[in-house]
C-alpha cells in the first residue's frame, strides 16, 4: 500500500502599509506565500504549487500577486518603504513623522 497526498504551507513574508483596493482604507497588509507540496508516506517531497497574495487586515480582502511583485514588496518592506505605488494590489501609505 502506498500513501500519498498533498500538504499546504503558509508563510508570512512581510507586513506592509497599503491603501486597500477593495475597501479604500490605509491599513496593514500581510504578504503571504502558499506552497503546496507532494507527500509520500506523510513526508513532504517537493513543491508543485507556489502562490503569493496580500491580505488587508481591515476588511480581509485578498489580492493575488505575481512572484516578481511579491519580491518587490518584500524588498521594499525590508527597506522600510511600505510598497510600490501604482499597482493593482494597493497604494503605499505614507506614515506621518512624529518627533
Amino acid at each position: 500500500m502506498i500513501i500519498f497526498g498533498t500538504k499546504g504551507y503558509l508563510y508570512q513574508l512581510a507586513i506592509l502599509t497599503l491603501v486597500c483596493g477593495q475597501c479604500g482604507n490605509p491599513s496593514a497588509h500581510t504578504l503571504r506565500k502558499r506552497v503546496t507540496k507532494f507527500t509520500l508516506f506523510f513526508v513532504p517531497l517537493f513543491p508543485f504549487s507556489t502562490k503569493y497574495a496580500t491580505q488587508c487586515t481591515f476588511c480581509g480582502a485578498e489580492q493575488r500577486v505575481t512572484e516578481e511583485q511579491a519580491e518587490q514588496l518584500q524588498a521594499q518592506a525590508a527597506a522600510g518603504q511600505g510598497g510600490p505605488g501604482g499597482q493593482g494590489y494597493g497604494q503605499p501609505q505614507q506614515q506621518p513623522y512624529q518627533s
